[in-house]
């Protein structure tokens, strides 16, 4: 990366915060599209999720289709998130560029916003892009057309696909903030990839077993439990779905979680993983 401009002889100024993490959000941008392991991996997830819309729930509707790809995507989003964030910063590590970066007027928190940043744009491309043509499928193949766009009780809407989509994102850009974490800690590529996978069991297993474990044995009272699912990222995004999109259409019930407790959870964890790889950068 090059490094600041002042003092050159056609005296242009030294780039600003901004310029700075924004030459590293380029520079993310370009190391994501060179890699072909990162193009793999986003074309085997559209697959797999146009696999779903077309032999899925797509002529039934909006919410319907939602329903079918929740499942799969609890467990490919986070997969593909740690993928395209566990080795970001101690890649730059293993080559020598923290070194070079700390001689710039480049800080620690600058360097993650930077490479979150650039990932972040290159995760929403490959987990949005195939859901919107999933919606476009269930537009295209949905036996009865959608005369009621508004959000009411009962309308099956494209607003709550498109709902649903945010909210994976959101879950996916959490998750994303916990990878870099993982890669900011590591002292390796072996290492990020062994705590890598140690997030990912905990994220999707072991936050929730720990939930279960507290309620079965009165650590946690039932009442609480609609609150304590925004502890576990993926039970924030799980509840989400339900409060938001799934339980529009089909009514009244018990309620699957605190839709403000969720996105404070969410926000929470995304917030902390970024200070935590800050933190560790600065070491």
């Amino acid at each position: 990366m090059a490094g600041p401009e002042s003092d050159t002889p056609h005296g242009r100024s030294a780039p600003g915060s901004l310029g700075r993490v924004g030459r590293l959000v380029g520079r993310e941008l370009r190391t994501v599209g060179r890699t072909r392991g990162y193009l793999v991996l986003a074309g085997a997830l559209a697959a797999v999720l146009l696999g779903i819309g077309l032999t899925g729930s797509a002529s039934a509707g909006y919410v319907p289709t939602a329903v079918d790809l929740l499942t799969p995507l609890e467990l490919l989003v986070p997969i593909v998130a740690v993928a395209f964030g566990y080795r970001a910063i101690v890649a730059d590590e293993g080559r020598g560029e923290l070194d070079v970066l700390a001689t710039y007027p480049v800080g620690a928190g600058e360097h993650v916003v930077g490479v979150y940043v650039g990932r972040a744009v290159c995760l929403l491309v490959a987990i949005g892009v195939p859901l919107g043509l999933v919606g476009g499928l269930v537009a295209v193949r949905r036996e009865a057309p959608a005369e009621i766009y508004a959000t009411q009780l009962g309308a099956d809407s494209p607003i709550l696909f498109a709902r649903f989509v945010a909210l994976t994102v959101a879950f996916a850009l959490v998750v994303l903030a916990v990878a870099l974490a993982v890669s900011a800690l590591a002292s390796g590529t072996r290492g990020a990839l062994a705590f890598a996978i140690v997030a990912l069991v905990v994220l999707l297993v072991g936050l929730d077993l720990a939930l279960v474990v507290g309620l079965a044995e009165g650590i946690l009272p039932g009442s609480a439990l609609v609150d304590a699912l925004a502890l576990s990222p993926l039970s924030a995004y799980r509840g989400l779905v339900f409060e938001t999109v799934v339980n529009t259409v089909a009514g009244t019930g018990p309620r699957a979680a605190s839709p403000l407790a969720s996105l404070v959870g969410l926000a929470a964890w995304l917030v902390g993983s970024l200070a935590v790889a800050a933190w560790a950068v600065r070491r």
